[in-house]
């Protein structure tokens, strides 16, 4: 018997009401606290936590309902799921607000956070709150100094004087990352080089590892984050290759190592050249010359990495005055100080072959240098077209080597240098150690003491965590060269731990992206008191099941958390050597095709937008628009049609009549089919990370559901139950608080989150009939209902046959017909 309904105004679907019912029910059941005593597969996801800027961005707005989704789907599939959420918490902007406003960093930062925590709660995130942490709580950042110290024990921290990037602004010191343009990512400052005795993690150690491993994460990671961690690694097989450098004057003869993957090419080397910055220009430069390389030293120091090796750039320079002996020709090379060679590449010196390098050749006309070439490539002369000639040849004027092929000829190269001791093969890596010293208050102190006896002593793990002091602010802070822990000398002096005499701490902080390598595993037991975490919690919880963040996280955190797993990993904590085994970038949410930015005005404001949409609406948005990797333009949707939705799925909990538990076999059978393939399909697709599509079925079945109780069986036919029921688990995952309230509605006890994925009938997903698209010209112009199995044949006579076509036709035969059975027919006309 069919029952008519009449809709009631949407007025009754009031978001306020139903976020302010449900947030305090979630928050008082501790519904998304992950069990330690639950015997169910463990399932990890982790969103990258965020830094406590402000209050919450659309940015958050769309990463963190990704994670969710992921999160909430795990848990209806039965699985004991971890989903935590933090701080990182430490930082140069809390601190550049802490002297603005004469404050300490900590009131800034944890204000902000309290700010956030509030937002992410009444953005509905299935967070485990019990598990909160940041890294400027010292009972976090003692296990950040703890690790550290380990390290340090295995020779993987460890100092030394270094030309780095500095911010004069910010009078800091940054990572080659964190130079963007030849400017501070942070304050748009030009950055300049500064020689200065830092702290570096000896990441290189590792980055055989690091690109070796990628093959466990190949299919589960963006294909192009791999790409360009690798590219970042730069793996290069070639050869060391020992220089003589002549005595001259008071400088006394000495060797001089270079890197090159073209040992073949030796014969082809006409002069040398040093990185200008590095102390090895300094050693070498005879007194006479030693003005001309400073002078020289100085006006470099501006310069990016990228504006020094660039091709288009005029090539400088200064002569050494000493020369190098080339150890297959003996013949003399004059060495040079340059700044397209860069000083932590290789050894900071090269063998220059000017016909096979574009940068050699460029400098070797800019000084009027010799260019022979070695490589016959069947190509014109360098010297005299001013293009060098990198490809494939045949070696020539090469002793030896000539007449061999580049393969043959590296590995005769090779043999000859090895034989004659001045030379051996190897394999470089563009990578760098990390440089994690930073000149300013608000980050994790190193926990080293410099005596004057005893050198550098690490701080004994029970007098962790060495503190920052409290009574620093304002201007305390402002940067002055130095860290502001240089002038907190109560702070500073202390006694040596291991002779008890008069010594110093270490003044500098570490660089944020230590606290951020590691975060992960301190989710697993935020209360362990042994050590970082608890080994045997991360036995059962890690990897990460599923990481969400943005791809600008490519090379920075990610390829620094990989190399802390494999370290703790080695250090017999942890028995993964890879943190996250799936990785999920979501894209940017624009406006106008543009980013959100103050100096564009084109900002939306999250909090407005959640007033005036409510919560669902705006994550059914941003999980609608487009496929999760894909950038949202919050100018091209439509929050408010989300909402229509919305108020239309919540109003059929309020139509259904059949009593919970109703057995829906005796129900309408074509909405039964429905809401199975709508389960099914779904299920598909979320492993597929294709979320939107979901949302696309969901209102497939929303539909069919409402003609169903409007012009079908009626609100008490047990399959609309089944229908509405399966719809709120489904949008559960998207819309939390309407599918909780339908849940409730619909005769269940809270939370709809626990309910489980539904039950699907195999027999219900075999369709009866599917539609066929019937095109003429590409313009669809008719669908005919068809059997699954129809064949070709049948299809294009029924296609054929139908009075839409063939009044279209109008008597004319069709140039040609493209079958493809069972779903579209395409009339091809003359």
């Amino acid at each position: 018997m069919s029952t008519q309904h009449s809709e009631t105004p949407e007025a009754t679907y009031s978001f306020k009401d139903i976020e302010a019912k449900w947030g305090p029910v979630w928050e008082q059941t501790g519904v998304f606290t992950a069990a330690e005593d639950d015997a169910r597969e463990r399932r990890y996801v982790l969103d990258m936590f965020p830094y406590p800027s402000g209050d919450l961005h659309m940015g958050h707005a769309e990463a963190f309902a990704m994670g969710d989704v992921v999160a909430r789907y795990w848990r209806q599939c039965g699985y004991n799921v971890l989903h935590p959420i933090g701080w990182d918490s430490f930082g140069l902007p809390a601190e550049n607000a802490a002297i603005k406003r004469n404050a300490h960093p900590a009131e800034w930062t944890y204000t902000n956070i309290d700010t956030q925590a509030a937002s992410f709660k009444r953005y509905g995130i299935s967070a485990d709150w019990s598990r909160r942490l940041h890294t400027s709580d010292p009972e976090y950042y003692r296990w950040t100094q703890w690790l550290f110290a380990r390290f340090y024990e295995k020779g993987l921290a460890y100092r030394k004087n270094h030309p780095v990037n500095w911010c004069p602004k910010d009078q800091t010191v940054l990572a080659n990352e964190q130079v963007v343009d030849g400017a501070c990512e942070r304050c748009g400052t030009p950055v300049t080089k500064k020689s200065l005795n830092q702290w570096y993690f000896r990441i290189t150690d590792y980055a055989d590892r690091l690109l070796e491993d990628m093959d466990q994460l190949k299919g589960h990671w963006p294909e192009r984050v791999l790409l360009m961690q690798k590219n970042w690694i730069g793996r290069s097989e070639g050869a060391h290759v020992d220089f003589a450098i002549e005595a001259a004057g008071e400088r006394p003869e000495q060797k001089v190592t270079v890197f090159t993957t073209r040992p073949d090419t030796l014969y082809g080397a006409t002069f040398f050249v040093v990185a200008a910055d590095a102390e090895l220009a300094d050693e070498l430069v005879t007194a006479d010359r030693r003005a001309e390389l400073a002078a020289y030293q100085e006006r470099i120091k501006a310069l990016s990495e990228i504006e020094r090796q660039s091709t288009e750039r005029e090539k400088t320079g200064v002569f050494t005055g000493r020369y190098a002996i080339n150890p297959l020709s003996g013949e003399k090379l004059p060495v040079w100080a340059a700044d397209y060679v860069l000083a932590d590449y290789g050894t900071g010196a090269i063998m220059a072959v000017p016909a096979h390098d574009q940068r050699d050749l460029d400098f070797a006309q800019t000084f009027d240098l010799p260019v022979r070439v070695v490589v016959d490539t069947g190509e014109e002369d360098p010297a005299e077209t001013g293009v060098a000639t990198a490809g494939e040849g045949t070696l020539v004027n090469s002793g030896e080597l000539d007449g061999l092929a580049k393969a043959e000829a590296i590995a005769r190269a090779v043999e000859i240098l090895e034989a004659a001791g001045t030379g051996e093969r190897t394999v470089n890596f563009r990578l760098r150690d990390w440089l994690l010293s930073r000149q300013r208050f608000w980050g994790t102190p190193i926990p080293i003491v410099h005596c004057p006896d005893c050198g550098e002593v690490p701080v004994p793990d029970d007098q962790l965590p060495v503190r920052l002091p409290d009574d620093l602010k304002g201007e305390d802070l402002a940067p002055q060269g130095t860290s502001p822990l240089a002038a907190a000398t109560d702070w500073v002096n202390t006694d040596c731990p291991a002779c008890g005499g008069p010594a110093q701490r270490d003044t500098d902080t570490m660089d944020t992206f230590v606290d951020s390598s590691w975060y992960f595993l301190r989710y697993l037991s935020p209360d362990y008191t042994e050590g970082p975490f608890d080994p045997e919690a991360a036995r059962q919880w890690m990897p990460v099941g599923q990481y969400v963040g943005g791809v600008e996280h490519a090379i920075l955190h990610l390829l620094y958390a990989r190399f802390f797993t494999k370290v703790i990993h080695d250090l017999g904590l942890l028995e993964v050597s890879e943190p996250f085994a799936a990785l999920l970038n979501q894209g940017q949410v624009l406006n106008g095709g543009k980013a959100m930015s103050k100096s564009l005005g084109n900002g939306v404001d999250l909090g407005e937008q959640l007033d005036l949409f409510g919560v669902d609406a705006v994550r059914l948005t941003m999980i609608f628009a487009s496929p999760p990797e894909d950038d949202v333009d919050w100018a091209d949707v439509s929050p408010s049609g989300s909402a229509k939705f919305l108020a239309r799925a919540w109003r059929l909990a309020g139509d259904v009549s059949s009593e919970p538990g109703a057995d829906p076999a005796a129900g309408d059978p074509g909405l039964r089919s429905v809401t199975h393939r709508t389960v099914a399909e779904s299920a598909e697709l979320l492993d597929a990370g294709k979320f939107n599509v979901v949302v696309a079925k969901l209102m497939e079945l929303v539909n069919a559901t409402r003609k169903t109780i409007d012009t079908g069986a009626g609100g008490a036919d047990p399959a609309v139950r089944e229908a509405v029921e399966a719809a709120a688990v489904i949008l559960s995952l998207f819309a939390p608080y309407t599918a909780e309230d339908m849940w409730a509605r619909l005769g269940h006890e809270p939370s709809v989150a626990n309910a489980g994925w539904p039950a699907v009938d195999p027999d219900l997903l075999v369709e009866d009939t599917v539609i066929a698209v019937v095109q003429i010209k590409g313009k669809v112009r008719d669908r005919l209902e068809v059997a699954p199995d129809i064949s070709e044949d049948e299809l294009r006579a029924a296609a054929l046959a139908s009075s839409a076509v063939q009044r279209i036709l109008d008597g004319q035969e069709p140039r040609k017909v493209i079958v493809r059975a069972p779903k579209l027919v395409n009339i091809v006309t003359a």
